[in-house]
């Protein structure tokens, strides 16, 4: 992704965005492993603090984990991850947010069970 002399520079926020977008079209899937800070600065014409900070703000996001010495990885939200993986506060309001959402489908698939039952048995409602 080299730059023209005179082309603006991406920011870390543009950064961030351009990995998030490819973790929602499948190009980056959980247990991924981003690519090093170095190269991506390198390949973007920008500072390493830059690519740090944009892997940061992901990582406050939930999206990703960085693990000393090894590097960067996209969140597998199937496997358990220690909280100083999962950093942000967001992380934390999206898994509560899924989890109510898990209660709810699992409430509706009773209720239409519920409701095939009563429709099958001619609409007098089944014994509890």
């Amino acid at each position: 992704m080299e730059k023209s002399p005179g082309t603006p520079r991406p920011t870390a926020k543009d950064i961030a965005a351009d990995i998030r977008q490819q973790i929602v079209n499948g190009d980056l899937g959980p247990g991924d492993q981003l690519r090093a800070a170095r190269d991506l600065a390198k390949e973007y014409g920008v500072t390493l603090v830059k690519v740090q900070n944009a892997y940061r703000e992901l990582g406050e996001e939930g999206l990703v984990f960085s693990q000393q010495g090894r590097g960067t990885f996209v969140v597998d939200p199937s496997q358990p991850v220690d909280d100083g993986q999962r950093g942000g506060s967001a992380f934390v309001s999206l898994a509560t947010e899924i989890t109510a959402m898990h209660e709810t489908i699992r409430q509706l698939g009773v209720r239409l069970e519920r409701l095939e039952q009563i429709v099958n048995t001619g609409g007098s409602a089944p014994a509890q």
